[in-house]
């Protein structure tokens, strides 16, 4: 998502780690295992703090009575999952080109309204 944010191909981090394209694809399909060295690296790459790749995990149970099992999940997962979305980065993209706080304001009650929730 970082690297979607702003604006850096698979292509260029690939390059700048020594990686090619289709591996940095791999790392972020999840079907390659991200070393903790590599993850640093990506994050001094991509401007930020390795934690940031951890901040919207959800935290583990205290105990395994705590878990969930196969329950839907959090409202956060699914928010995660679509701010992870090309229409999410797409859309967080242009709602942070708004500059006027008013206007942005403004859009959030209005996809509220849409939504139904616009009483939250």
């Amino acid at each position: 998502m970082r690297r979607m944010l702003i604006g850096m191909s698979q292509e260029k981090l690939g390059e700048q780690l020594g990686l090619t394209f289709q591996q940095i694809q791999k790392y972020e399909k999840g079907s390659n295992r991200v070393s903790a060295s590599r993850l640093y690296q990506m994050a001094q790459i991509l401007g930020v703090p390795v934690q940031f790749f951890f901040d919207d995990m959800p935290p583990e149970p205290a105990s395994p009575d705590d878990s969930h099992g196969f329950s839907e999940g959090s409202p956060q997962v699914a928010v995660m999952g679509f701010l992870n979305s090309a229409e999410g980065i797409q859309l967080n993209r242009a709602f942070s080109e708004i500059e006027e706080p008013a206007i942005r304001r403004r859009l959030v009650d209005l996809v509220k309204a849409l939504s139904g929730k616009d009483g939250e």
